[in-house]
């Protein structure tokens, strides 16, 4: 069993169908192929073909030609191989990293370009949703923390709050909602609606901390807007594993308004962690992040908020939804961090599922050209 990661091995099944499997080598193995983001696909010039070790009849695998807004000049025919586009033709089963992406990826929107390739696939298309390694992530016992709590006992996570305030020179105030942002600075993740959005937002009585670097003036605006509400924003520039931890420990909120997220941790790690996530209704993010609900068949449901379509509109209303919940629904809050703190998102679970694939791939018969 070959299982390759993104377009980085995408010529494992390309080989495979190529050069070896026709000659009776590893003809009864198989291979799956993992997407992670689609966005990345390993494309190279035409000319690097004969390269790649392939035989002049599989160039049609990878064959790859780019619109013409996208060449240089005039005379260039945008002519290109595409890795992962091979893998995606030859390899025996695709996995995508939550079953909300493995349907974007056949869309024009998040296809990449691969999306009618990806959805002549469909029958060997699966979703697996990422899990967390709860020996690092685990508030009962993480190292990165002053307090450790459990969904048994949450009264160390306000006392990781005000830690947290403390360190960053908040105002300690154990009723104002802390807000977090854990990520990339990049238009991906969503960070210019958060610039356009927090105007407003810093009118509510709230505190809202960023971790993140990236985009050269997105790292200044926090740093400028840290020094206009300075009772109210912080933003850490930069990436430090142990001020994440702390962030997801001391938020009472995570905000994830990205784009598109084929998987998503963040929002796993705040759910272990008591930290309610507010995200948009994207890939991963939609299929972990159960909307709440206080009318429920079997009473209040849910572990946070998904809105869509991604505006600032939407974003604000969602927050000033989740700030009201915190300050009005106590009971309702806690229901919150105690269902998002009892969810599986282990490997375990995970490995159940590829276990699954894994077996199909071998029902099946092997890819052959």
């Amino acid at each position: 069993m070959f299982v390759v990661n993104d377009w980085h091995a995408s010529l494992v099944p390309v080989l495979l169908a190529a050069k070896y499997r026709p000659y009776g080598v590893y003809k009864d193995s198989r291979s799956i192929l993992v997407i992670h983001n689609l966005a990345h696909q390993g494309v190279e010039p035409a000319s690097t073909y004969p390269d790649l070790g392939l035989p002049p009849e599989w160039y049609g695998a990878l064959e790859w030609v780019f619109p013409e807004w996208a060449r240089r000049h005039a005379l260039d025919k945008g002519e290109a191989v595409n890795f992962l586009k091979g893998a995606v033709v030859t390899a025996d089963r695709i996995v995508t990293v939550s079953k909300g992406y493995s349907w974007e990826v056949t869309t024009a929107e998040g296809g990449q370009g691969l999306n009618e390739l990806l959805s002549s696939r469909k029958s060997v298309l699966n979703g697996i949703v990422n899990g967390i390694d709860i020996n690092d992530w685990n508030p009962a016992t993480d190292k990165c923390i002053p307090c450790h709590y459990s969904v048994d006992d949450l009264s160390g996570k306000a006392k990781c709050k005000g830690a947290l305030q403390k360190e960053l020179g908040l105002p300690i105030r154990p009723d104002v909602p802390l807000i977090g942002f854990i990520g990339r600075l990049d238009y991906q993740k969503g960070i210019d609606l958060i610039q356009l959005i927090i105007p407003d937002l810093m009118r509510e009585d709230v505190q809202f901390v960023m971790l993140g670097s990236g985009d050269p003036e997105l790292e200044d605006w926090m740093r400028s807007t840290e020094s206009i509400f300075k009772d109210k924003f912080r933003g850490w520039v930069g990436f430090s594993v142990p001020v994440s931890h702390r962030i997801t420990a001391g938020c009472d909120i995570l905000l994830m308004p990205s784009r598109f997220e084929p998987c998503g941790l963040n929002q796993l790690y705040a759910m272990q962690y008591g930290t309610v996530p507010v995200v948009h209704a994207t890939g991963g993010l939609r299929d972990t992040v159960e909307n709440f609900n206080p009318f429920g068949e079997n009473g209040e449901q849910g572990t946070g908020w998904a809105f869509a379509p991604l505006t600032t509109e939407n974003m604000l209303w969602t927050l000033r939804t989740a700030i009201s919940t915190y300050r009005e629904h106590k009971s309702s809050w806690e229901g919150l961090m105690k269902r998002g703190m009892s969810k599986d998102f282990t490997w375990d679970h995970a490995a159940e599922q590829y276990e699954q694939i894994f077996q199909w791939a071998f029902i099946d018969r092997p890819y052959v050209m």
